[in-house]
């Protein structure tokens, strides 16, 4: 698995779209122009003798909505425009064709453009002022908005924490696997310890931290902690995934090994699967440095009618005690990911008007946490992730170790 972006690609860059870039109707071929003054096409390269070359691409249109990445496999095509001109110099061009995600591109959307170490592109767009410009500009080192239409070169960001952004890219539905020496050792010991079987997660997430037990402190430091264990359940989860699915696709489905419907009904619960699990694994780390900070709590009880928060500080039996001081209740909601659904903490527990929720996501909008401020909602992040947030929502956001301080 990967430490760092810089670790998956090798370059990258973003531009603002034109109307010519994203409108079929003002050219005829859809267009990557600046490369060159990018510095990207140095890592393209230069095919000779009017030679086209193609490059297989992920394209994705996100938006700030709750509905999923819409994202397309294709090709896209790279080669000297002026090869029939000789007493012109070469003019290479990358072209990409029609297909669902160009058909949601607009004029003025974010363009980010990314070449792997295995040469295979990436391009990732979504709406100019989202708050999912402001995540992908956080993971690819893009500090601030740029300005004009053409393409301008990322630094693939250094600092980004590897856990965050593998969860993020794996929540557009993008997963790069880079294979290492220990990653042999690690299934041996998965095989040895799940028989080639998907565990609960609980089990699971048990065993990820045994392995790493030694490298991390849950009282001292409860942040780091939380993003190790996180990214360290996400690697061995992928490498005991691919074992899985592997040895599943060699077996083949249905009798005859090419039953279609058994093929689709597998491939869901693998999707499904990867979805639950990283939530479920969130609440199992955090119940753990819990525990280990003899903090009073109780997870997933009930408070009013339906309402069960995932976490209520310091019991069910406290919070229904009507003499019992509201000042001294808490909750915590616990969220991989906000976007829309943060608004879900506001229905739970009546007597705790300050809520705290716990999240893994990096730079959400300004005015998402202007929202939650004015709703009494107390985000809790990492401390590591507090880099990509705006320097004046910096002072609205606790670390998981302040807020473990509040509730002890």
């Amino acid at each position: 698995m990967f430490e760092k972006l810089k670790d998956v690609f090798i370059t990258a860059a973003e531009k603002y779209l034109t109307s010519v870039d994203a409108d079929p109707k003002k050219s005829n071929q859809h267009e990557v122009g600046g490369l060159k003054g990018a510095g990207f096409s140095d890592f393209l390269g230069y095919p000779e003798n009017g030679d086209k070359w193609y490059f297989p691409v992920t394209m994705v249109y996100i938006t700030d909505d709750d509905s999923d990445p819409v994202i397309c496999e294709d090709t896209m095509s790279w080669y000297d425009t002026r090869y029939n001109q000789p007493h012109r110099s070469a003019e290479y061009r990358l072209y990409y064709r029609s297909n669902e995600v160009t058909r949601l591109m607009r004029a003025g959307d974010l363009f980010i453009i990314a070449m792997t170490k295995d040469k295979t592109l990436l391009t990732v767009c979504t709406p100019a002022g989202s708050q999912s410009e402001s995540q992908l500009r956080s993971i690819f080192g893009s500090a601030k908005e740029g300005e004009g239409n053409s393409l301008k070169p990322l630094p693939v960001g250094e600092g980004l924490v590897v856990a965050p952004v593998r969860l993020m890219l794996a929540e557009l539905g993008i997963e790069f696997y880079i294979q290492s020496d220990s990653d042999k050792v690690l299934l041996e010991r998965l095989i040895e310890k799940f028989d080639s079987k998907f565990p609960t997660t609980k089990k699971f997430s048990d065993f990820s931290r045994k392995l790493i037990k030694d490298k991390v402190s849950e009282t001292d430091d409860p942040d780091n902690t939380l993003l190790t264990w996180m990214g360290n359940e996400e690697k061995l989860f992928r490498i005991l995934e691919r074992h899985i699915v592997s040895e599943k696709l060699k077996e083949g489905f249905g009798d005859d090994g090419n039953d279609v419907d058994e093929f689709i009904r597998f491939s869901l619960s693998v999707q499904n699967r990867r979805k639950s699990r990283v939530g479920h694994a969130f609440e199992n780390h955090i119940t753990e440095i819990f525990l280990k900070n003899k903090v009073l709590f109780e997870k997933g009880v009930y408070t009013e009618g339906k309402q069960k928060p995932d976490f209520l500080f310091p019991s069910q039996v406290a919070y229904l005690d009507p003499g019992f001081d509201n000042k001294k209740l808490h909750i915590l909601a616990a969220k991989t990911t906000c976007k829309e659904r943060w608004r879900q903490v506001l229905a739970e527990a009546d007597r705790v008007k300050n809520k705290h929720l716990i999240t893994l996501e990096p730079a959400i909008s300004r005015d998402q946490t202007e929202q939650m401020i004015k709703m009494n909602v107390q985000l809790v992040v990492p401390q590591a992730l507090h880099q990509t947030y705006l320097p004046e929502q910096q002072d609205g956001l606790l670390t998981f170790k302040e807020f473990i301080n509040v509730v002890i």
